[in-house]
């Protein structure tokens, strides 16, 4: 006769051996309804299309639809809580941009842990931000920004996506390195600010070079510099701060997928693969490089994992620096 340990532990096997199958049988049939894509941004900015194409690419494949679900506000983090509060069942994702490392360290009233309420799906890939105006304006170099804050000290405004977002604390990190003085005005999204930008209602914008590189093309804004180790490939005209004469200075803006956290893992690596097929399709990696500017990086969970870790301490360190505050 068995002991009653020995029939425990027959018990939790059996019952393991259950729940494995039913996660794989789950990862068989995804999706077999609709799938959320929550864009925590207002349209016009880069997160918005970047998950419509990836939506359709995964609507094509998979017979399903991917539906895009915009929730703005809290510089991201709204739309994020609200990703993270669904159900982790294979069927809500979340495009997330730059600002998910920061919001942690920016919103001490942030309503998810940003690390155990979310698993990471991809970091899809990298961009450098540039900083734009109207060609109306008369700066077209970083030369002649530090000139004008030089000359109406307090008056030079830089719109971005948010307090706390990457341009935000680019911004700040500029202003600090070169001794200069510019008035942050904070948007709700891309293209709020760069509507502005082109309005003449602000001086600059700076925002990941994904966001106004239609309107540069079209002679609609002026790229002035960016923020990029390097020259941006779609852009090579535009050169950096550190040519500029900030010394060392880049600091790229990334695009991301999460999900709730406790999503199966056979659902996990299903939904990584086929988002991996699409980015391997050589018109929509082309589109992306040419309309995003973007380096494709197209990682693994794990590696997006630990790349977040650490762009939250990074950031969260200029973030204390700078007492820097959410609106």
């Amino acid at each position: 006769m068995r002991s009653a340990k020995a029939w425990w532990w027959a018990a939790a096997l059996a019952c393991a051996g259950m729940v494995s199958h039913a996660h794989a049988q789950g990862a068989a049939n995804w999706p077999n309804k609709p799938v959320r894509f929550i864009v925590p941004f207002p349209p016009g900015g880069s997160v918005d299309p970047l998950a419509r194409l990836t939506g359709a690419r995964l609507s094509a494949a998979l017979g399903q639809q991917f539906v895009v679900d915009n929730r703005a506000g809290g510089s991201g983090s709204i739309g994020t809580a609200l990703g993270a509060k669904s159900a982790p069942d294979g069927y809500t994702y979340i495009f997330v941009f730059d600002t998910h490392a920061v919001n942690p360290s920016l919103i001490p009233s942030l309503p998810f842990d940003t690390m155990k309420d979310l698993s990471s799906v991809m970091l899809v890939g990298t961009a450098p931000m540039v900083f734009t105006t109207s060609p109306n304006k008369p700066l077209k170099s970083f030369e002649d920004i530090r000139k004008l804050a030089a000359a109406k000290p307090g008056t030079v405004t830089v719109g971005s996506v948010g307090s706390g977002s990457l341009g935000h604390l680019a911004l700040m990190l500029v202003q600090a390195q070169v001794g200069m003085k510019l008035i942050h005005v904070p948007f709700k999204g891309g293209g709020p600010a760069l509507t502005a930008a082109m309005g003449g209602e602000i001086d600059l914008a700076v925002t990941s070079i994904a966001v106004p590189g239609p309107h540069i093309k079209a002679g609609r804004l002026r790229a002035v510099v960016s923020t990029g180790e390097k020259r941006s490939a779609s852009f090579p005209d535009v050169p950096t701060l550190i040519e500029s004469g900030v010394a060392g200075f880049a600091a790229p803006a990334w695009w991301g997928i999460v999900t709730p956290a406790g999503i199966p893992r056979p659902i996990l690596d299903k939904v990584h693969g086929e988002i991996s097929k699409a980015y391997a399709q050589p018109d929509l990696r082309k589109q992306l490089t040419e309309q995003f500017g973007m380096d494709l990086v197209a990682s693994t969970p794990e590696a997006m994992t630990k790349f977040v870790a650490s762009e939250m301490a990074r950031w969260g360190k200029v973030v204390k620096e700078h007492g820097i505050r959410a609106d």
